[in-house]
């Protein structure tokens, strides 16, 4: 039972640090564009979450604005909104 719950507890622990510092692309349904967030975002369900889709997780935000040059459903970013992240 011991062995049950210490395993239990490594991974919860190691599925936490997983999604520290990762990166998700998702189609934002209220703009019309591709956010790139911090969180494992909710992709439809009850409230709709505010997302069409969700493609990640990404390691740093630069492969993650790669990776939304690359979905054909997300328009090109506006230069502004991406030089104020960094």
């Amino acid at each position: 039972m011991k062995r049950l719950i210490l395993t239990s507890a490594l991974v919860l622990v190691s599925s936490i640090s997983y999604a520290d510092g990762r990166y998700w692309v998702v189609g934002n349904s209220a703009t019309g564009k591709c956010d790139i967030v911090t969180s494992n975002p909710v992709i439809g369900g009850a409230n709709g979450g505010g997302y069409s889709f969700g493609d990640g997780p990404y390691k740093s935000r630069d492969d993650a604005k790669l990776a939304r040059s690359t979905i054909n459903t997300c328009p090109p970013p506006d230069p502004k909104e991406d030089s104020a992240h960094k």
